[in-house]
């Protein structure tokens, strides 16, 4: 087994970024390096029943029985002639851990956001595609995969429910606190919003990267125009164009954006991602899917301390 050091590769602010890129079925794929944990030659899993069909079953590296993903089944694409050869990455996020299966592992590369972009949404799966971005590195095009929307196609239960907000009890409207949310996975833009809606927060202004929400908050910032539409600021870390960490840097070196309440919801909120983020300035860190959490942290960033 390989564990990783990824601490190196994510200092705070400068809109960089580790990939480590992998392929299946000769194409080129990439995971956030920090949501690697360590990577390993592939070894025999025990299939499970009636589960979904990406789910090739468990194993259990050293003491803990993992899940495995077959990421070229649930892709669509073929599996490898030579299984004994391929990879098993072990990644970390949204407080969980899962094994997924690829041909091989190339390395880990050093990009900055800027250079990452959009998928087109015709060939990577529409408005809530499987790729959250295209990067180009040495005349290569690597896909950028949605693991949040991996794990959330193949386990619904794992992701943001709805259902979970009934724990917060009757909610009173509060669109006069318009929230601003910088999130790159349209699947997840989607869930948030429709939870903060749920829970009153009807005034919802959605970007896609941090900088679509840095070029919003300038403008209402040339318009005197920041503190009637922005009460709250809901960002992602890993985002095309501009990074969560990148956007909370330059809000909080502003000398008139600097006040806005930043909570940064992510999947890779950790220990080290905290300090990162406490570092840079945000109010809060919530790791998804704790929607619950989120909107309570919210009604206390707004000034509510007590529900409607």
């Amino acid at each position: 087994m390989e564990e990783l050091r990824t601490d190196i590769l994510l200092e705070s602010g400068t809109n960089e970024m580790g990939i480590m890129e992998f392929t299946i079925a000769g194409h080129n794929f990439g995971i956030n390096v920090a949501k690697v944990k360590e990577i390993i030659t592939y070894c025999p899993v025990t299939p499970m029943q009636m589960s979904h069909p990406a789910i090739e079953g468990v194993f259990k590296p050293r003491d803990e029985l993992m899940t495995v993903i077959n990421l070229p089944k649930y892709l669509g694409l073929p599996e490898s002639e030579n299984i004994e050869k391929d990879i098993i990455i072990i990644a970390d996020f949204n407080m969980m851990r899962v094994a997924f299966h690829v041909n091989t592992v190339i390395g880990i590369i050093k990009i900055s956001w800027e250079s990452i972009s959009k998928p087109d949404k015709t060939i990577y799966g529409g408005t809530e595609g499987v790729a959250t971005g295209i990067a180009e590195y040495d005349k290569r095009l690597v896909t950028i995969l949605d693991f949040e929307k991996i794990i959330s196609d193949i386990s619904p239960e794992s992701g943001i429910k709805l259902s979970d907000l009934d724990y917060l009890g009757e909610r009173n409207n509060r669109s006069e606190y318009p929230i601003l949310i910088a999130e790159d996975s349209m699947l997840l833009s989607r869930l948030i919003t429709e939870s903060l809606k749920k829970a009153g927060y009807t005034n919802i202004t959605k970007t896609s990267n941090g900088k679509e929400a840095w070029d919003y908050l300038n403008e209402l910032k040339s318009h005197n125009e920041v503190e009637s539409n922005v009460s709250c600021l809901i960002t992602d870390i890993e985002m095309p164009q501009m990074d969560g960490h990148r956007l909370v840097k330059l809000i909080r070196d502003d000398q008139k954006l600097r006040t806005i309440p930043i909570v940064i919801f992510s999947s890779l909120i950790n220990d080290e991602m905290k300090i990162k983020g406490r570092q840079l300035g945000a109010d809060e860190q919530i790791s998804k899917p704790e929607i619950v959490n989120l909107v309570s942290v919210i009604d206390r960033l707004v000034g509510h301390k007590h529900f409607g």
